[in-house]
């Protein structure tokens, strides 16, 4: 069977045409890393209290920003929260019948809250007033967006495969574009909700699709850089910018629009990126491929063959495979077996704990020391350490070597935070940025590391089952965020002890740098240490007990003969 790679060797390594791909579906990934992350300003969480009834005179002077007066300190009680005294969020002392006192029984906020303005003119939670009894409809909104992820992940890619890559690129680049500025023209809490959960699953199905499509038209030697560094260094660099459109638009409704807007940029790239060659071979429409790759050697000042594919050389890469072809793989192949079984729950577990952490420590931001724009600013940048330390670490150290490292660091450096006094803020925030750039690393290398671990014939489903169990995770994320308004060290001792036990568990992962892919499930390498420590017998390709039930015997009969048999 001719393979694509050496059938289009003729266009070269990386000529304009890599290039222009290269960099236009990079930049698509820009808004995937602000879309996600703008909750940490449009649901921010105000100084807020109790407003006063009407007739009240404090009720409306100094309104917008609470004080301890003397007045106010009579109308409403104090609270302790993160070791700081303030007026009570939630409760105020209610009034004589004829108004001209306030008792010492308490009661809820039935006039409403006034909230502070000194940084935002407005969030979802002051339109909506998402505190109190309500609170928990901030973090849910967040929850309903990465609902929506877990399902764009799973749908994304069987509909990729059956409408096209470019197709669905651009689709979902619109889904997202559009309904986050519907988003802005709401006036309920629950159509937010409604919208939110459409852009979750256009903005991870836009990603996905991206990655996709470059990884098909680019070469072997590019694909990596186009993943670990193209892709990864754009999303950084959405997140990054997303802090100084937050200090600049501090109203809710207009942030929402200015960070959609960008979106419309990207309709010129219709003209300019290609539907992947790859697919369309798969589909039977060797003439539209064919003229996508003449079109690419012209860009490339090449000469292509006369004929680029033939007829049954097309066919073979249409219905070409791994050699077990026959048999139909379903998602139960990920657990059929005892040695793919463990494989598929160990990577499901730290998958699910590194995003945990990283969407939660990207949440928390406004609940830390200091100025969240600046805090939201330093934890995009380090984004771009971790993303170049983890191109270093793929070239240069084992593969077994840096998910157990970045994430036990991680989850030490979470840990110290409970050790560092109040008045040294700053060596708390580097502590929280240190542990997120740590796991942050672990979150761009472990989609390379299942790539090797799990064979061809279930591949793309481990991948998709993998990233559906990273959605779990950050799901709950938001809550533990939630968690941070309250107690600031709860969330990052929660955060780094199931980091902690992520890494010890990713250290029974066996090593795959430079080694060939495995095709088939038998060939799916045993864990390292735990094979020994339930005593399982392994034969020399590696296969554990119960896989080597359906390989014939072939030593026991030679055992069994004499010498003058054999």
């Amino acid at each position: 069977m001719l393979e694509y790679e050496e059938a289009l060797s003729f266009l070269g390594e990386w000529g304009s045409f890599q290039r222009s791909v290269f960099i236009l579906l990079s930049l698509s990934a820009v808004p995937n890393g602000y879309v996600g992350m703008a909750m940490v300003f449009l649901a921010d969480i105000p100084s807020h209290r109790c407003r006063l009834p009407p007739h009240n005179s404090s009720s409306s002077s100094n309104s917008s920003s609470p004080s301890f007066s003397l007045e106010l300190n009579h109308s409403i009680p104090l609270q302790s929260v993160k070791g700081e005294v303030i007026l009570s969020r939630c409760s105020r002392y209610r009034q004589s019948a004829d108004g001209s006192f306030y008792t010492n029984e308490t009661e809820g906020c039935v006039d409403g809250w006034v909230f502070s303005s000194e940084r935002y003119s407005s969030t979802i939670v002051t339109e909506w007033s998402l505190v109190c009894e309500d609170s928990w409809k901030a973090p849910f909104a967040v929850t309903i967006f990465f609902f929506g992820v877990l399902i764009g992940s799973f749908v994304s890619g069987s509909i990729s495969d059956r409408f096209g890559r470019r197709v669905i690129f651009f689709m979902t680049m619109a889904v997202q574009t559009v309904f986050s500025l519907l988003q802005a023209l709401v006036n309920s809490w629950e159509m937010f909700c409604v919208l939110y959960f459409i852009v979750g699953m256009g903005q991870t199905s836009n990603y996905c699709c991206a990655f996709v499509l470059g990884s098909e038209l680019l070469t072997k030697k590019v694909r990596i850089s186009f993943a670990a560094i193209g892709m990864s260094f754009s999303y950084a660099l959405g997140y990054t910018i997303l802090p100084l459109f937050a200090f600049y638009i501090r109203s809710w409704r207009w942030l929402l629009v200015a960070l959609s807007l960008p979106g419309l940029l990207y309709i010129p790239l219709w003209w300019y990126l290609p539907e992947s060659p790859r697919w369309l071979l798969s589909q039977g429409r060797i003439e539209e491929a064919e003229l996508i790759i003449r079109a690419a050697a012209k860009k490339n000042g090449v000469t292509p063959p006369e004929v680029i594919f033939k007829q049954e050389e097309a066919t073979s890469l249409k219905e070409g495979g791994p050699a077990d072809s026959q048999h139909v793989y379903t998602w139960l192949d990920l657990y059929r077996t005892s040695n793919i079984r463990k494989l598929t729950i160990i990577k499901i577990c730290i998958w699910s704990a590194i995003a945990m952490t990283y969407h939660g420590l990207a949440l928390n931001t406004p609940n830390m020391d200091g100025d969240p724009y600046i805090n939201c600013l330093v934890s995009g940048a380090t984004e771009f350490l971790a993303y170049s330390s983890m191109w270093l670490a793929v070239h240069y150290l084992p593969r077994r070597l840096p998910v157990p490292i970045t994430l036990l660091l991680s989850g030490v450096l979470l840990f110290l935070i409970k050790l560092i006094p109040d008045d040294l803020s700053i060596v708390t925030l580097t502590l929280v940025m240190m542990g997120k750039m740590a796991v942050t690393g672990a979150f761009n290398f472990v989609y390379l590391y299942a790539t090797e671990l799990f064979p061809t014939v279930v591949r793309n489903m481990a991948i998709g089952s993998l990233s559906m169990a990273s959605r779990i995770g950050s799901i709950s994320a938001p809550y533990i965020a939630f968690i941070g308004t309250y107690n600031k060290f709860v969330p990052y001792i929660l955060m780094g002890g199931v980091t902690i036990v992520a890494g010890l568990l990713s250290l029974v992962l066996p090593e795959t740098k430079d080694q060939e892919l495995p095709d088939l499930i038998p060939q799916v390498k045993p864990l390292v240490g735990l094979s020994r420590l339930l005593k399982r017998r392994t034969d020399p390709a590696g296969c554990q007990e119960d896989e080597m039930e359906n390989i014939p015997a072939l030593t026991e009969p030679i055992q069994t003969r004499s010498v003058e048999e054999l």
